[in-house]
């Protein structure tokens, strides 16, 4: 392997940070990936008109927190298989209640539901923001509208040790209901503040704000971490880290040129087992991917040969060995941070990678000089999952996980190496173009 280009390396994460910093939700991240596809020439379609020959051969879809893009050659076969990039928007959070006026002794409070499995005591004593879509009555119409508050406007208190005197012994116990909710402001509990405030920052009155989808989130920026700058320090990597390689691997590819139909479904609500209308086991992928088919004039038939012939890279972050905890690891199939793109394998199915495809994306690696490393749960540990699954069952489509290694996953701030996402765009680029 050549020696790479560090200030390449870094330019992708610093870019890869911008892209982050700018999806605090899955909204968000739609709309930062739809603004970099536009600025390539891609064009958002409209699901409820009807698709033909005229349809734009770089387009894509969005559905809530759920974004499809493809780029298809002009005069390819409508029985060409697509080689597609899989990962989602969605990271574990805290998210805003219906009824959120909360309050006690003296504080005002924002009431919130855990989302997905979060590490609690990583959102402790940080300054968070807000953000997410409302819908709101315009002309008797309802518009959707996406809001940002990146200000300190919440915070969840730490009790004080001298209150909780066993905590270092015996570690720290927190209830989602009991010991989550913000403090956003010194008072008495207020019916209604809460939509006065989201009201101001929307500049509509109240009475219009008919509904929202809510969430907080930390503050820090996306940075390098490290002496020698090898680290990237961020909140929300699992898994913005592989929606941005999706939608950049996919630039990369059409800019290229390929002989292939290529795709990048980013999907929410993989942290909740994915069961939504822009989930991984939903509809979306499917009813896109057939209705590309039956526009270049193939048929039902000619849509499943074409799955039969296509490739989903289901890309999702995976466990780098922590330097504190090296036993909670396969002692066999340690993987690191910086070394390229991780294989991730579970005989139980966890992982959707077959031989066959775990042979695809290794060739592409070894075709472009991109390291790689092959990756186990510990057998005596429970295995988490990924959309990999859930592609290959419901399509039939050949399916390899991968992922960039990171630390401290479901940490509202995790941390990967500053050299990998670089090394995954390359990897799926020459994927994509298989």
């Amino acid at each position: 392997m050549t020696e790479p280009d560090r200030s390449t390396h870094h330019k992708t994460a610093k870019d890869l940070a911008s892209y982050i910093d700018a999806s605090p939700s899955p909204y968000h991240a739609c709309a930062e990936s739809a603004r970099r596809l536009d600025a390539a020439g891609f064009q958002a379609v409209d699901e409820g008109a009807p698709w033909g020959a005229d349809l734009a051969p770089k387009g894509y879809v969005l559905r809530g927190g759920a974004i499809f893009a493809w780029s298809v050659p002009q005069g390819t076969a409508p029985e060409r298989g697509f080689r597609l990039v899989g990962a989602h928007t969605d990271s574990p959070n805290l998210r805003v209640k219906p009824r959120p006026d909360a309050g006690s002794a003296g504080f005002r409070q924002l009431g919130v539901e855990v989302y997905g499995g979060v590490l609690l005591n990583s959102w402790l004593d940080r300054d968070l923001g807000l953000s997410g879509r409302a819908y709101v009555e315009e002309g008797g119409a309802l518009v959707e509208k996406l809001f940002l508050v990146d200000k300190p406007i919440l915070r969840v208190p730490q009790l004080a040790i001298h209150l909780d005197r066993d905590v270092t012994p015996n570690g720290l116990k927190l209830d989602k209901q009991a010991h989550m909710s913000p403090v956003m402001a010194v008072g008495d509990r207020s019916e209604g503040a809460f939509l006065e405030y989201l009201s101001g920052e929307l500049e509509v009155d109240a009475k219009a704000i008919k509904s929202y989808d809510a969430m907080v989130h930390d503050l820090t920026p996306s940075t390098l971490l490290g002496v020698d700058e090898s680290m990237l320090a961020a909140p929300r990597l699992d898994n913005l880290c592989s929606s941005y390689c999706g939608v950049e691997a996919l630039l990369r590819a059409t800019q290229a040129g390929s002989s292939r139909p290529m795709a990048v479904a980013l999907f929410d609500h993989e942290e909740v087992g994915s069961g939504s209308r822009g989930g991984a086991d939903g509809p979306l992928m499917g009813d896109v991917m057939e209705r590309l088919v039956l526009a270049r004039g193939g048929d039902r038939e000619t849509y499943l040969r074409a799955l039969s012939d296509s490739l989903c890279i289901s890309a999702d972050m995976a466990h780098a060995v922590h330097p504190n905890y090296a036993d909670r690891h396969e002692p066999d199939h340690h993987i690191f941070m910086n070394r390229g793109p991780v294989i991730k394998i579970n005989a139980n199915q966890r992982y959707a990678t077959e031989a066959g495809t775990e042979a695809l994306f290794q060739t592409a690696c070894e075709r472009t000089d991109v390291p790689f490393q092959k990756w186990v749960m510990k057998t005596n540990m429970a295995c988490g999952s990924t959309i990999g699954p859930l592609t290959a069952a419901q399509h039939g489509m050949p399916t390899v996980d991968v992922g960039c290694a990171q630390l401290s996953m479901h940490s509202a701030r995790e941390v990967c190496g500053s050299m990998d996402p670089e090394w995954m765009i390359v990897a799926l680029t020459e994927t994509l173009k298989g």
